[in-house]
């Protein structure tokens, strides 16, 4: 069986070197690579195959969010944050750069095993703090500010579609709206934006819903940013 090959980014040596540890003691993997910043990363998988690269946030010279974007950008590597940060910042940023999981350190090695193999098998990962960090955002957004202040950072741009997803499914208004569900808007605020009424705009979840089959506007974000929904820790 051919092994995944994985390259590891962390500016920690302990934990970059204790994960290479880990990781190759599983049968599935190949560890290429053990870098410390984001650049060596980038520059690695330009000149080699790597299947899943292991990525940490806050890393010097280029960052995991920054990295993740270049790699996706210029190879066919697929990044997988995993890191101790859970910043709402880290999380959105991350999703939108095109990295196809987030994970916190604190995870078993079987799960991150797991994960890894999923992601190389190209699903998405996202475990479940991280979608309770997602979903808190698009819940507070319920109860927004007199200004409809969003609750996804201004920095995060989320275009007007995706490639994620499959567009002809849906009609203008139906992927305005889930941009719109993806920002953090209330139905308040994307009738205010989209010049509809609320009526309208529960209408158009509704057939979102139904044309999906997903249960609620928080998986609408996660399926308009990542193109499906695997969320549950189960399913690491």
């Amino acid at each position: 069986m051919k092994k995944i090959k994985v390259l590891i980014a962390d500016d920690n040596s302990f934990i970059r070197e204790g994960m290479k540890i880990i990781l190759s003691s599983f049968e599935d993997f190949d560890v290429v690579a053990a870098v410390e910043d984001g650049a060596l990363a980038v520059q690695y998988c330009l000149q080699h195959e790597v299947d899943v690269a292991l990525l940490d946030i806050r890393m010097p010279n280029l960052n995991g969010v920054e990295a993740t974007r270049k790699i996706v950008q210029l190879t066919q590597t697929r990044p997988l944050i995993l890191t101790t940060f859970d910043d709402d910042e880290f999380v959105f940023e991350a999703i939108q750069a095109g990295a196809r999981g987030y994970l916190l350190k604190n995870n078993d090695p079987e799960q991150i095993r797991d994960a890894i193999k999923s992601v190389n098998r190209n699903h998405h990962v996202l475990q479940g703090v991280v979608l309770d960090k997602i979903k808190s955002s698009l819940l507070s957004s319920s109860h927004p500010t007199s200004a409809e202040q969003q609750t996804i950072p201004e920095a995060v741009s989320i275009p007007g579609h995706t490639d994620h997803i499959d567009r002809s499914l849906f009609t203008d208004r139906e992927l305005d709206i889930m941009g719109c569900i993806a920002k953090g808007l209330s139905n308040k605020g994307i009738a205010k934006k989209l010049f509809l009424s609320e009526g309208t705009v529960a209408n158009h979840i509704t057939s979102i819903l139904n044309k999906t089959g997903l249960a609620h506007r928080t998986q609408i974000a996660i399926y308009y940013l990542t193109g499906e929904v695997r969320v549950s820790d189960e399913e690491l």
